[in-house]
């Protein structure tokens, strides 16, 4: 199966590109947005408290938050994935319309941009856990979004596959953007790949989606500060070590390592880690509460 040609740039006005990888995050942040609102507007979802902030406050975060996505996700790439673009491409450093995200980078980000804006709003600790289980909730669906919008791209595909499925990156886009050259198929020879995008755009989207819904709709789970960001965070983590085993190994580390351990498995195991903790206090907070 070959990689269809989708062009990665929707539409030109004029001078102006939009491509699909911007689309993905406008639309992962709006409906993202809206969902939040939606939580925040349920009172009986978060009783006996109330909502951690108000739905005028989220509009006002949400620019915090399109700021911590941006310069984190940009930042963390470069620092974990591609350093070597500050020194012989440093104009691309601002080409994220291009790719290089990273979602770790653009988590502390958004996690850093929350804090602060829970400072200047002096949220108590549940508040703010709250607070981090609303924007958990609706984080899968910016994440859905933005691995299709990988799959556009042509980026971040899978290891070699005899599975039926298995997909040739390469189509007409990519050999334009790469001089006639596709990256996927070294020596010029076709293989096929696991489309690890889609595989992430289900496990990273779809599922913790549904997950984090059943919790919060179906068992009231928001009432417990901290345990939707828990679950997202080591939820994310666990698919995330689960899938790099069918995604191409990141070129930058060593040869011996890469049929190991890659970067994403190395900055996914804190996050396991983390939001174990959080579902273990969020927990341990209920029950003293209940005492």
């Amino acid at each position: 199966m070959k990689l269809p040609d989708i062009d990665p740039v929707l539409v030109h006005l004029g001078p102006v590109a939009i491509h699909w990888y911007a689309i993905a995050y406008i639309a992962g942040i709006v409906c993202g947005w809206l969902y939040v609102s939606r939580l925040l507007r349920r009172d009986e979802l978060w009783a006996p408290r109330t909502p951690p902030i108000t739905t005028a406050q989220l509009d006002d975060l949400i620019l915090w938050i399109m700021l911590g996505i941006i310069l984190g996700g940009r930042i963390g790439y470069i620092i974990a994935y591609d350093t070597s673009i500050i020194w012989e491409h440093p104009l691309q450093m601002f080409q994220i319309w291009q790719g290089g995200m990273s979602f770790h980078g653009g988590f502390l980000g958004v996690m850093t941009a929350s804090l602060l804006y829970c400072r200047a709003k002096k949220l108590d600790v549940a508040g703010i856990l709250n607070l981090g289980d609303a924007l958990a909730a609706a984080a899968p669906i910016g994440l859905f979004f933005g691995r299709l919008a990988n799959f556009v791209n042509g980026e971040l595909w899978g290891r070699p596959t005899t599975l039926p499925w298995g997909m040739d990156f390469c189509n007409k886009y990519i050999l334009q953007q790469y001089n006639g050259v596709c990256p996927a198929d070294p020596d010029g020879i076709p293989v096929l790949r696991h489309p690890s995008q889609l595989y992430e755009a289900l496990g990273e989207g779809v599922i913790l989606f549904t997950l984090m819904w059943l919790l919060i709709h179906r068992f009231g789970k928001l009432k417990q500060p901290g345990l939707i960001l828990g679950v997202f965070i080591a939820g994310y983590g666990i698919v995330r070590i689960l899938l790099e085993n069918v995604r191409n190994p990141d070129a930058q580390m060593p040869d011996f390592l890469k049929h190991w351990i890659t970067m994403g498995m190395i900055l996914s195991i804190p996050m396991v880690l983390v939001g174990g903790f959080l579902i273990w206090n969020s927990r341990r907070m209920a029950a003293q509460n209940d005492a």
